[in-house]
């Protein structure tokens, strides 16, 4: 942490001295990129993706999308010919955002005569393809978040290169990923700055306004399902992220000395902070992106760069890891950490620096969530052995296990990281001894690390599948 901080340690907590400094492994940057006209910084989001037997870093700059392979985490390579210019691009660029769908990259900037661009991936170390750039259903938007249940695109914070076309939300289909279609520009709430979508349930992310949920399974006719427009410790809120039971949400408000909060939606009808949580600094601190996964919540602070929170009880967050990557005084402006990336399947852990570029630093847990058999059948194992292949699959994937004796109506759910069912394939009867299935993968399932349950009446067990 920075120099600063030595003179307050005495008087902080013995609680403090259980967390970690992350282990960096490598870094990126570019002299090629221009800084801003303001806050002196060249880069902005970041994003990552398992393909081809690869993992890649994207990282947005003032100049467009960087493709950086970091395979190797102890020396990224940037992929120079893949580089994609932005629409607009300069010293007027601040953001930059990204998700990817079935092989392809989209890509949004917050300013200028930009557009959305949607990018092939599928070749990636060898190539990338610009397949559509065109600001027809938008010219800006803030954030970008992808429903891959559902093929849906969300874009916050829309304005359009019509005059006067400004949308809080726009619900895109990108069934055929590279002919995106408008189903509904939204404004039935204030502005949205950013966005999590689960099977069609969003939580935006409203600002000043607070939090709203929406069920956009009718996206042409929306129905909202709750909001909490204020709360304790209120400031503008910037993103949140679903815990992994879908019992809450951790918020991030981009107002300095403000903390992280837990807010409840087991009750949409009554949606509330019941704790907040921070980086445990006593100079001016700010929050400002979040992903969870399994256990552990990924926050990227300016200033203070990564924190990593232990979630085991998602009630009470405690703060157990950090790294920081800025060395600039804080102060009540921006600087420092901008976005992080922990979905790797190494678990390396991507984050993003305003002015100094990428980190990637040494995975901080197993994510065992990803890999734990629930053993719901006593004395012994109701399946044992098994085996998932190939690892990582494309269109399809075999199974193998042994069964200790015949079993009706065993059913296969191919789950995400959140705990989203993505594919149902048909149910089977068991037998004493080994049994063998293989199952089609659907075409649309985006790269990234699943989860097969099996269960039936016995019980309930859950093997990690890797899918490129």
């Amino acid at each position: 942490m920075k120099k600063l901080i030595l003179f307050i340690l005495p008087f902080l907590s013995l609680s403090l001295f259980a967390q970690q400094e992350a282990t960096l492994l490598g870094t990126w940057t570019s002299s090629a990129n221009p800084p801003l006209n303001f806050f002196s910084s060249a880069y902005n989001e970041v994003w990552g993706l398992a393909i081809n037997g690869k993992e890649i870093a994207i990282m947005g700059t003032t100049l467009g999308t960087h493709f950086i392979d970091v395979t190797n985490p102890n020396n990224p390579v940037e992929l120079m010919d893949e580089f994609v210019q932005g629409a607009d691009y300069g010293g007027g660029i601040v953001h930059r955002d990204f998700h990817d769908y079935n092989g392809y990259l989209y890509a949004v900037s917050d300013e200028g005569s930009s557009t959305l661009q949607i990018i092939d991936i599928s070749d990636l170390p060898n190539s990338t393809t610009v397949v559509y750039d065109s600001n027809e259903i938008l010219q800006t938007s803030h954030n970008i978040f992808i429903d891959s249940i559902h093929a849906r695109l969300y874009a916050c914070g829309v304005r359009k290169a019509t005059v006067g076309g400004f949308t809080s939300l726009q619900v895109i289909d990108i069934s055929n990923p590279t002919e995106p279609v408008l189903l509904n520009d939204y404004n039935e709430i204030p502005y949205v700055h950013d966005i999590f979508v689960e099977d069609n349930i969003a939580y935006a992310n409203c600002g000043g306004a607070g939090l709203f949920v929406v069920d956009f399974s009718d996206a042409a006719s929306p129905t909202i399902l709750g909001s909490m427009t204020t709360y304790t410790q209120q400031g503008y809120n910037h993103s949140g992220w679903i815990d992994p039971s879908g019992e809450y949400y951790f918020m991030a408000d981009e107002t300095w000395d403000m903390d992280l909060k837990v807010v409840n939606i087991q009750d949409l009808n009554d949606i509330s902070v019941i704790n907040t949580f921070s980086s445990e600094q006593t100079l001016t601190t700010i929050p400002h992106n979040l992903i969870a996964r399994c256990d552990r919540l990924y926050v990227s602070y300016y200033y203070d760069g990564l924190q990593v929170f232990d979630i085991s009880d998602p009630t009470q967050p405690v703060r157990i890891y950090y790294y920081d990557t800025s060395t600039i005084p804080n102060t009540d402006g921006y600087a420092g950490a901008w976005g992080v990336y922990p979905l790797l399947p190494s678990g390396n852990i991507l984050v993003s620096d305003m002015q100094n570029g990428l980190f990637v630093l040494e995975a901080i847990s197993d994510h065992s969530c990803e890999n734990t058999i629930v053993k719901t059948y006593t004395p012994q194992n109701w399946i044992d052995n098994i085996n998932i292949f190939p690892q990582p699959a494309n269109d399809f994937m075999k199974i193998e296990l042994q069964s200790i004796d015949n079993q009706q109506d065993t059913n296969f759910e191919l789950i995400d990281l959140t705990g989203k069912t993505i594919q149902i394939f048909p149910s089977r009867d068991l037998f004493f001894g080994k049994n063998e299935f293989t199952f089609t993968l659907d075409s649309s399932i985006p790269s990234g690390i699943y989860f097969l349950k099996i269960f039936n009446s016995k019980g309930s067990v859950t093997r990690k599948l890797i899918i490129e």
